[in-house]
C-alpha cells in the first residue's frame, strides 16, 4: 500500500559500496561529440544543449544522492561564464583502470560511454544509458576542472575540450572533504561566443531536483553580475523539500481553484530504488490540466509510458467509484481526457537501466513502467476516493459534466456538418439561399434551364 506523501522521508544513508576502478566499464567512442554535439545534447544554437550541460552534471551528483551517498549537492554560476557543480558523495575512483592504464576518473571524463552506472552494484538507479553524460560535457567544454575528495586525499585534474591537460594530481590530504566538484566552461567554438547560462532556467532545474528528491538539500548561487535584468532569481537560495511533489505541485497551482480541497499525493516504494513512484495530483476547476513527468529525477516533457499509468490509474479509478456509489449509468460515458482535461499532476518514477526516445531523453519507453505506476496509484486512489467521500463525489460530478458538455460539442459538431453536408448535395437547377436567416429569404421560381443564371444576377 502506498504511504502519504506527508511523511518526511529520512535522510540518505551513505552505505558502502565496491565503488572502485573494477566497477567503471567501457564502451569505447568520443571522437563523434563535437562533430555531431547536436546527437548528444540537442540544439546547440536555441540554448536548449548548452543547458543539457547544466542537467547531465548535476543528474551525476543527484545519482550519488539516489544511492545514498550524498546529501548535498551545490550548483554555481560562475562570473566567468563557467559553472561548478559539487556533491559530498563518495567521489569519483581514483585508482588506476586496468583495461586503460590510467585513472579510473580520466576514463570516466574521456570516454563516451564509461561509468559506474553501468554497474548495477555501484548504483542502484541512475539517470539512463543513452550516451549522453559528463563525457560528453567534457568534450564540448573549452575547459574542465574536476576535483575529487576521496579516502581523506584530494585529486585535481585538467581538461581542454574532451583532453587531459593534465594528469591526475594528489593535492594532499583532505580529512574533512568528500565528493566530487566540476567546474566546466561550455566551448565557444561550439555554442558561440555570445552563448551563456540562463540563471533563472538553471534556478528552476535546481529547485526541480530538490522537490523531486525531498532528502537532498540543493544549494544554489550565482554571480551577481549574471542576474543583471533578470527577475525572480536570487544570489544564493538553498532548496529543500520534505513534502517532495506535494509541495512541489502546491507551488504550481498556488491561487488556482480546486474541485477538492486535498491534493491526492502519496509514494510507493523506496525513493531512489527501482519501481519508487511519487505523484501528486489535483483537479484545477478554472483552468486546463498539465502533467509533470520525471524518470530518475530526469524531466520528460514528451511523457511516456508513466504518464501513461498514471492516465490508465486515475480513469479506472473515477469508473469504479462511479460504480461503488451507484452512477456508473451516469459516468459510463466517460473517457481519460475528460479526467484528464483539468488533472494537475506531478509524477516522479525511478527504474533501473530506463529506456528512453532519443539522446535527449524526453520521452521514456520502459514498459514495466506504466505496469508500475499503474498499479501504484490505482490503488492509493481507491483508498483515498474512499477515505474523501465528499470530495470523491464532487470530483466525480465534476467529472461527469465534462463528459456531457465533450458529448454535447461533438453532437453540435455532428449537426453542423451534416447541415454543411446537405448544402453542397443541393440538386443542380437549386440555388440555396446566401443568408441562413429566415428574414429575406424567399422562393424565387424560374421558368426554362437557360433562365436560372441570368435570373440569380438579376434578382
Amino acid at each position: 500500500m502506498a504511504e502519504p506523501a506527508r511523511q518526511t522521508p529520512a535522510a540518505p544513508a551513505r552505505e558502502p559500496a565496491a565503488y572502485d576502478a573494477e566497477s567503471i566499464k567501457v564502451l569505447k567512442g568520443l571522437d563523434a561529440v563535437r562533430k555531431r554535439p547536436g546527437m548528444y545534447i540537442g540544439d546547440t544554437d536555441d540554448g536548449s544543449g548548452l543547458h543539457h550541460m547544466v542537467y547531465e552534471v548535476v543528474d551525476n551528483a543527484v545519482d550519488e544522492a539516489l544511492g545514498g551517498h550524498a546529501g548535498e549537492v551545490s550548483v554555481t554560476l560562475n562570473p566567468d561564464g563557467s559553472c561548478t557543480v559539487r556533491d559530498d558523495g563518495r567521489g569519483i575512483p581514483t585508482d588506476i583502470h586496468k583495461e586503460e592504464g590510467v585513472s579510473a576518473a580520466e576514463v570516466i571524463m574521456t570516454q563516451l560511454h564509461a561509468g559506474g552506472k553501468f554497474d548495477q552494484d555501484a548504483y542502484k538507479v541512475s539517470g539512463g544509458l543513452h550516451g549522453v553524460g559528463v563525457s560528453v560535457v567534457n568534450a564540448l567544454s573549452e575547459r574542465v576542472e574536476v576535483e575529487v575528495a576521496r579516502g581523506q586525499q584530494l585529486h585535481r585534474q585538467v581538461f581542454e575540450r574532451g583532453l587531459p591537460k593534465t594528469r591526475l594530481e594528489n593535492l594532499g590530504r583532505a580529512p574533512n572533504r568528500r565528493g566530487t566538484t566540476v567546474r566546466f566552461k561550455p566551448d565557444p567554438k561550439i555554442f558561440g561566443a555570445k552563448a551563456g547560462f540562463k540563471p533563472a532556467r538553471i534556478f528552476k532545474m535546481a529547485r526541480s531536483k530538490a522537490y523531486l528528491f525531498g532528502g537532498v538539500e540543493i544549494r544554489w548561487s550565482c554571480a551577481k553580475e549574471l542576474l543583471a535584468g533578470v527577475d525572480g532569481v536570487p544570489e544564493q537560495d538553498t532548496f529543500h523539500f520534505p513534502d517532495g511533489l506535494r509541495d512541489f505541485l502546491s507551488h504550481a497551482i498556488h491561487g488556482q481553484t480546486l474541485v477538492h480541497p486535498d491534493i491526492f499525493a502519496g509514494r510507493s516504494g523506496k525513493p531512489g530504488a527501482h519501481g519508487g513512484i511519487e505523484w501528486a495530483v489535483a483537479f484545477v476547476a478554472d483552468a486546463d490540466g498539465f502533467a509533470s513527468s520525471y524518470c530518475n529525477t530526469i524531466p520528460t516533457p514528451d511523457g511516456g509510458t508513466h504518464e501513461a499509468g498514471l492516465r490508465a490509474a486515475l480513469t479506472r479509478g473515477i469508473r469504479d467509484h462511479a460504480e461503488r456509489v451507484g452512477q456508473g449509468k451516469r459516468a459510463a460515458s466517460v473517457t481519460t481526457e475528460d479526467v484528464m482535461i483539468g488533472a494537475a499532476a506531478m509524477l516522479s518514477v525511478f527504474i533501473r537501466e530506463p529506456e528512453f526516445q532519443g539522446q535527449t531523453k524526453d520521452r521514456l519507453a520502459t514498459a514495466e513502467a506504466q505496469r508500475l505506476v499503474e498499479q501504484a496509484l490505482k490503488d492509493a486512489f481507491d483508498h483515498w476516493l474512499a477515505g474523501n467521500p465528499t470530495q470523491a463525489n464532487r470530483l466525480l460530478d465534476w467529472v461527469i459534466e465534462r463528459a456531457d458538455e465533450r458529448l454535447r460539442r461533438r453532437q453540435e459538431k455532428e449537426i453542423q456538418r451534416k447541415s454543411a453536408v446537405k448544402k453542397l448535395r443541393l440538386p443542380g437547377k437549386l440555388a440555396d439561399c446566401t443568408s441562413s436567416a429566415a428574414d429575406g429569404a424567399e422562393l424565387f421560381i424560374v421558368e426554362g434551364d437557360s433562365a436560372g443564371g441570368s435570373a440569380k444576377q438579376a434578382r
